[in-house]
């Protein structure tokens, strides 16, 4: 069975078009985005053919860290690209679920096979009000345990972090994932993983409205921006999600391995700052 047929397997989609090769062409996001314009082609009759272990982190950045560290350089965001509008108006004509209807649903979803291994959904935490809304990637074995995210010791550092930017967790950001369920030994997500969990998502923020998103790690950036372009390139710079500024950093369990990149995240952090203050909020 192919890729692509497993992944329209999992999104619930028949095979109303042909996908290019390339991983690009196979992200569940963008199955998702063409699909939805099939659907919109069929619904108006158009004849158009549609194509397809390291020590626990929990000091705080100090004020001498923060003045040794180099100003990020800001890059200012760029006009939408034409892909990126058209995607906030499919989503924008999707159903939304009241929220706690939306908690329901995660809690007893069975979308992929996740939910044979998990102890429960991760579906999120903080203020659903915030203006900051942070997206990491999976749920880990504490989170798996506990229903929250980022509560280990990668949630230790993120604290830290967060209130080194004067932030409070539970009041200033919203925090979700982009898969509710712990992948078994904290493998890296699949693309059907993926796919089966991105409406919820999605749903997520839309009810946030969020005036700014912080992609924590490779995998939430790579999804978010339908992109496989690297944490590296993708930094140090502000993208667009659906006309929200986004802006990527490294996932804090990685910083817990790579201590030196400690700085280049909070460089991120400054920068999402930024581009906050900037932005009139």
């Amino acid at each position: 069975m192919s890729r692509s047929h497993l992944l329209r397997k999992e999104m619930g989609l028949g095979p109303a078009w042909q996908a290019r090769t390339g991983w690009f062409e196979q992200h569940p996001a963008q199955l998702a985005r063409l699909q939805t314009l099939a659907s919109q082609a069929e619904d108006t009759h158009s004849k158009e053919p549609v194509v397809a272990a390291a020590p626990i982190i929990t000091e705080p950045f100090t004020a001498e860290a923060r003045a040794a560290e180099p100003t990020p350089k800001h890059t200012e965001p760029a006009a939408a690209p034409a892909m990126e509008t058209e995607h906030a108006e499919i989503h924008a004509e999707a159903p939304l679920l009241e929220w706690p209807q939306l908690e329901r649903e995660v809690s007893a979803c069975q979308r992929c096979r996740l939910c044979e291994t998990r102890t429960q959904t991760v579906f999120g935490r903080g203020n659903p009000q915030a203006r900051w809304m942070l997206i990491g990637e999976a749920p880990g074995e504490q989170e798996d345990k506990q229903g929250q995210p980022f509560v280990g010791r990668a949630g230790q550092l993120l604290d830290n972090m967060l209130a080194a930017t004067g932030l409070d967790r539970e009041q200033d950001v919203y925090i979700a994932n982009v898969l509710k369920c712990r992948p078994p030994g904290n493998r890296n997500p699949a693309p059907d993983e993926i796919a089966a969990c991105n409406g919820y998502l999605l749903q997520q923020i839309r009810h946030i409205q969020p005036a700014l998103i912080v992609a924590l790690g490779r995998f939430a950036a790579q999804t978010l921006l339908e992109t496989e372009d690297s944490i590296g390139r993708l930094r140090g710079k502000v993208h667009t999600y659906q006309g929200v500024p986004l802006v990527v950093s490294y996932h804090p369990a990685y910083l817990l391995r790579n201590l030196p990149d400690k700085a280049k995240a909070w460089q991120d952090l400054l920068l999402a700052r930024k581009v906050y203050r900037q932005s009139g909020n």
